[in-house]
């Protein structure tokens, strides 16, 4: 096999190289392999990345070496490739960041080796308006996603309560991650100051479970809630995005059902999926996160 190839997608002109490079070595995954998963995943995954801000976490030596972020959208990439302009919080100027708009912008992405589709929660050019709430539950060794699981649950009350529905996924390592759909106008002011509320609502309920703050000496063997994620200048990893661990895991969403069994079985194995589990799930499932889409709701007023 030619080590350079191309591809005809969707009437454009793919780029593709060194497929038979591993970069999975433990698991033997190539890049061949990374570039079917997102071809194959593509249907449920493009709707979450459309109009979105996008940095490149890429790999080119696999998971075990060298990586790096890439925010400018590299100069090389083809002309059907769409960017979008973004002010630079630490530098004077823009940025232009690649949008993974349609199946061969994702092939294009893959095929440099970008393993990880880290996406901010808004989409251009309204790039002051988060779509969702984000609620990153992280956990401190020696705790794993089953303390994560019982937080979630804990949150998923308090929502409830005031009647906001969230979805869950798993961050496709070691957390487990909480969207609320929003769809409507709002800033990231107002979603930030409402996680970082809950967030200390709960270290004050749990506090030998939770921590809200973000000094990681704090964390130990309790779940840190990151509600700093809801600000225009981070981003989160994308539902369906594979992982650069020893084995090419997903970040996978999972029912409430299967978050509370963890919880009461005591056992996350369950939450681990890797590129065929994901690929199965959505099969048997359809897209469990497509309400983060569409879904339209308000946030409360917050007192006190």
């Amino acid at each position: 096999m030619s080590k350079k190839a191309e591809i005809e997608v969707e009437g454009k002109k793919v780029p593709v190289s060194n497929l038979e490079k591993v970069l999975y070595p433990e698991a033997g995954f190539t890049k061949g392999q990374v570039i079917d998963y997102y071809i194959r995943i593509a249907p449920v995954l493009l709707p979450h990345l459309k109009n979105r801000p996008i940095t490149l976490k890429r790999y080119p030596d696999g998971v075990e070496g060298f990586f790096f972020y890439e925010k400018q959208c590299p100069p090389h990439r083809p002309a059907w490739v769409k960017t979008t302009e973004v002010s630079s919080r630490r530098h004077s100027g823009k940025i232009d960041y690649c949008m993974i708009n349609d199946l061969p912008a994702l092939i294009w992405a893959a095929n440099l080796a970008d393993l990880e589709l880290h996406t901010f929660l808004h989409c251009a050019p309204a790039i002051g308006r988060p779509t969702a709430v984000a609620f990153d539950l992280d956990p401190g060794p020696p705790v794993d996603i089953v303390l994560c699981c019982q937080v979630g649950v804990w949150l998923k009350t308090i929502l409830d309560e005031i009647g906001l529905q969230c979805f869950a996924k798993t961050s496709g390592s070691k957390g487990l991650q909480l969207f609320v759909p929003l769809n409507t106008a709002t800033t990231y002011d107002k979603t930030k100051a409402f996680a970082h509320a809950l967030a200390e609502r709960l270290e004050r309920e749990h506090p030998d479970e939770v921590v809200s703050r973000m000094q990681k000496a704090l964390r130990k063997g309790k779940v840190l809630i990151d509600w700093s994620q809801n600000d225009e200048h981070k981003t989160t990893i994308s539902v369906y995005s594979l992982r650069a661990k020893e084995r090419p895991t997903v970040s996978t969403p999972v029912t409430w059902q299967e978050v509370e069994m963890a919880v009461k079985n005591g056992d996350g194995s369950q939450l681990i999926f890797d590129s065929v589990a994901a690929l199965d799930r959505v099969e048997k499932h359809g897209d469990l996160f497509a309400p983060v889409l569409t879904l339209k709701q308000r946030l409360p007023n917050l007192r006190g």
